[in-house]
């Protein structure tokens, strides 16, 4: 199976299980990886039959805007709006991370991966 990886993508948004949290926001980096096979795409160098980067940025990003308590849940929103906008996607795998989360603790990030099934 072949991949496509959109890596990096930064926001600043307001989730968070704390109150503070979502009054605050935060800086958020999203990773999604999807399973297609886009050999024919490639033999005839055309967007039809793999995935639009952008359009995959933008889920993340309309996503992003909406206030959640659990970033499972936006993870969760992401990956399936991502399998259901690109039917040939094979799977779908999304990472977020919370950057430097508010804790009495040095922690660089918390993430959560939710992958969808095939």
């Amino acid at each position: 199976m072949k991949q496509i990886a959109i890596e990096g993508m930064k926001f600043f948004a307001y989730h968070g299980f704390y109150k503070e949290e979502r009054q605050k926001g935060n800086h958020f980096v999203i990773d999604i990886i999807v399973d297609v096979d886009f050999t024919k795409a490639a033999k005839k160098d055309s967007i039809i039959g793999t995935i639009d980067y952008l359009k995959i940025y933008k889920i993340c990003e309309k996503e992003m805007q909406k206030k959640r308590k659990l970033l499972e849940t936006v993870a969760f929103n992401v990956g399936e709006q991502v399998k259901n906008k690109f039917k040939h996607a094979k799977k779908v795998l999304v990472k977020i991370s919370k950057i430097n989360p508010p804790l009495d603790a040095e922690t660089d990030r918390f993430s959560v991966i939710y992958k969808t099934k095939n």
